[in-house]
């Protein structure tokens, strides 16, 4: 798909002492929704879908979670679910949000799961753009559900990631090996169908990579997966979503299994979905943006038509 028309730059927020989000804000006043990007992609993954959901009433928020694209490292050395929501709930008040819809992709999912249970009076509904799921792994055996298979060939990158994180970044030297890197996701990774991404699109999502220090801290999540980095807190994945939730899955996509409707069924049991959307894969946001755009304006089509949702005062945010 062609780069989009407009592409809404970014602002930094000072969401702690010194400490600054990258976001791209379109449609203040409207009704809040956050869309927080995941691996390997950063706050540009939303970019067919930042102005189009302005225009149907959103205040639409995408910012680089920290230590991605344009948004700060982390200034304690966490890159968690705790720790990013930390700086999101900060940025709510920045914002002048109380609660907000929350969509996420990717990791993205999982910060807002882990938001939905952590500031549940923060998140009114979530949307689940891949076959992300609360970590319920008593409650799916006990459903029968078998345990995901990570043994395939096909995560090798997540043990490289997890436990051989500086040596791979020392492996990829240049900003044209990183980028490269990050790209096989979009291509021969089979996270996608074959050609869904060509090269100006690879150019513009894997940009923030070439920086070894970007790539570097967007390891930190497999290495939590690993085990072999520290928490600042628990990460709240252990519990079934109460909120409401909207969850689209892409069908051509290596990294699903077979129990996704399974697993959603015990997760989310307020959910619409699993919705499965054929000729797509792990990236919704962009392989299939006008149905992405449509269905979050469905979910949320009573708040539209309400209006506000969860603004507590008229705070602006501008570029520093």
């Amino acid at each position: 798909m062609s780069l989009p028309g407009e592409i809404v730059p970014v602002q930094r927020v000072e969401v702690g002492p010194g400490h600054h989000l990258a976001v791209r804000r379109r449609g203040a006043g409207g009704v809040p929704l956050l869309l927080l990007h995941g691996f390997p992609c950063t706050s540009r993954i939303w970019a067919h879908n930042l102005v189009p959901l302005a225009e149907a009433g959103f205040d639409v928020v995408a910012p680089d979670l920290r230590g991605y694209g344009d948004s700060d490292f982390a200034p304690d050395g966490y890159y968690d679910l705790n720790a990013f929501n930390a700086d999101l709930t900060a940025l709510f008040g920045k914002l002048g949000w109380e609660r907000a819809v929350v969509a996420g992709h990717d990791l993205g999912a999982s910060v807002a799961i882990d938001l939905a249970n952590r500031h549940p009076d923060r998140v009114d509904r979530l949307v689940i753009l891949d076959d992300s799921t609360p970590a319920l792994d008593d409650a799916f055996a006990a459903a029968g559900i078998p345990a995901a298979d990570a043994g395939s060939a096909v995560y090798d990158y997540v043990r490289r990631q997890g436990r051989e994180a500086d040596a791979l970044v020392a492996e990829l030297d240049t900003p044209a090996q990183r980028r490269r890197y990050v790209a096989e996701f979009y291509g021969h990774r089979l996270w996608c169908p074959p050609d869904a991404f060509d090269e100006e699109d690879l150019a513009f999502l894997t940009e923030p990579y070439g920086d070894a220090d970007r790539l570097r801290a967007s390891f930190a999540d497999y290495e939590i997966v690993m085990g072999t980095r520290p928490l600042s807190a628990p990460e709240l994945l252990d519990r079934p979503v109460e909120q409401p939730a909207l969850i689209l899955v892409g069908t051509d996509q290596v990294t699903k299994d077979d129990q996704v409707e399974q697993r959603c069924a015990v997760g989310f049991p307020g959910a619409v979905g699993p919705l499965w959307v054929k000729g797509a894969g792990h990236f919704l946001p962009w392989e299939r943006p006008e149905l992405v755009n449509r269905a979050i304006r469905s979910f949320c089509g009573d708040l539209l038509s309400a209006g506000q949702l969860g603004h507590s005062t008229s705070t602006s945010v501008s570029a520093s």
